[in-house]
């Protein structure tokens, strides 16, 4: 194949992923699944069942922007005045519940014949679906959707902070260069200092950043400029990018609270292209073999079920935070939802090499069943507030 039909076919497979990224979320609002399941399925199809569409280089670059999007934007979530609002009581709550679910997954992780990196991967979960479900639902200023929230945001900071932690000793081992980690952290507070000075004495120099018709987007270039010089520097520490990007938002949040333009615009923009591609790239790695091995199915059917159970039976801890059983159900019914961050994990495992694409493709059927299933369930268990009983 000559350079110039190489160039043709990696445009039209381009057109052909972006047209599907445009598609996929209407056809997704109408069958009520998440598009990020379907854009992981439609890459299967297209890549290892069809043949349609090759892996390709400038795909993977685009796909590991896509994905420091996708941590950046998930610790753009993350708001502390959370924290502060709820009280110590309630950290406190959140921090048993994900100690318990740790534990779980840990032994769940060694019964199946798998390593600590599986247990990560099964304490994981996903703000991502979570906050929207609490506002679909009219919960999120209850004390279920309360305290589901800060379950939420600590098991997806705790649960990257340790994957990262794990990856650099499986990298280099155990030694003083573990303090890579605390290192960047310090940085990160600084960096997190000086903006805040900066903002206290010179909020005009930041006004054009949250501007909604500023031509130039000074706010979309400012956060991809954070995001960057964040991965930046942990590339200088040696630790996974994933984290830089993550704290790059979690910095952003920190000192810009409101923020709710930009964040329109970082999600239009990141949602809208590049993090679709990022798991369409998934579904054109997943591994086809993995479905047809003996036992396989039964295999991820037992994983499904593990990662429900260690989600589900540490979230009766809420009995003591005088909620009903019921609601405590639902809370771990939501808690199990995975999507991008035990994707994005599952990524990171296959480039450490300790878990191979089989079980990857394991992983991806577990975040399609539980990102369907759990919303549904948590209404079930948890049905609408009427609108008077939000405002209550």
């Amino acid at each position: 194949m000559s350079g110039q039909s190489a160039s043709d076919q990696a445009a039209l497979a381009l057109v052909f992923i972006v047209a599907a990224a445009f598609l996929l979320p209407l056809v997704g609002r109408r069958a009520r699944v998440p598009a990020v399941v379907l854009e992981i399925l439609f890459g299967v199809l297209v890549g290892p069942v069809f043949g349609w569409v090759e892996g390709a280089e400038f795909l993977d670059r685009l796909a590991e922007l896509g994905f420091f999007l996708l941590m950046f934007l998930a610790g753009f979530e993350i708001d502390v005045r959370t924290f502060s609002r709820r009280g110590r009581d309630q950290v406190v709550t959140g921090l048993v519940v994900f100690a318990l679910t740790m534990g779980g997954a840990v032994l769940a992780a060694e019964v199946l014949g798998h390593g600590v990196f599986v247990a990560f991967v099964l304490a994981t979960t996903s703000v991502g679906l979570v906050v929207p479900t609490l506002r679909s639902t009219r919960r999120m200023q209850t004390r279920l959707g309360q305290s589901i929230l800060v379950s939420a945001l600590l098991a997806d900071f705790l649960t990257l902070l340790g994957v990262t932690a794990y990856a650099l000793w499986v990298d280099r081992g155990a030694g003083f260069h573990l303090l890579a980690i605390p290192g960047f952290f310090g940085v990160a507070a600084l960096v997190l200092l000086l903006l805040k000075w900066v903002v206290w004495w010179r909020p005009e120099w930041f006004d054009r950043l949250f501007e909604i018709d500023d031509p130039e987007e000074i706010g979309t270039r400012a956060s991809l400029a954070l995001m960057l010089v964040f991965v930046a520097v942990s590339i200088a520490f040696g630790i996974e990018k994933i984290l830089g990007a993550f704290l790059a938002g979690t910095v952003f949040a920190m000192v810009f609270r409101n923020r709710t333009a930009l964040a329109r615009q970082l999600n239009g923009f990141s949602y809208g292209f590049l993090i679709p591609i990022f798991f369409i790239n998934v579904g054109l790695h997943f591994d086809m073999h993995a479905l047809r091995e003996p036992g396989a199915v039964t295999g991820m059917l037992v994983l499904v079920g593990a990662a429900v159970a260690v989600k589900l039976l540490p979230a009766l801890v809420l009995l003591f935070r005088r909620l009903s059983l019921r609601e405590s159900l639902a809370a771990g019914a939501l808690l199990s939802a995975r999507l991008s961050l035990i994707i994005a994990v599952a990524e990171l495992g296959v480039r450490l090499e300790v878990i191979d694409r089989t079980l990857e493709a394991s992983i991806i059927v577990l975040a399609a069943v539980t990102a369907t299933l759990a919303p549904i369930v948590f209404r079930l268990l948890a049905p609408p507030l009427p609108a008077r009983d939000e405002a209550a």
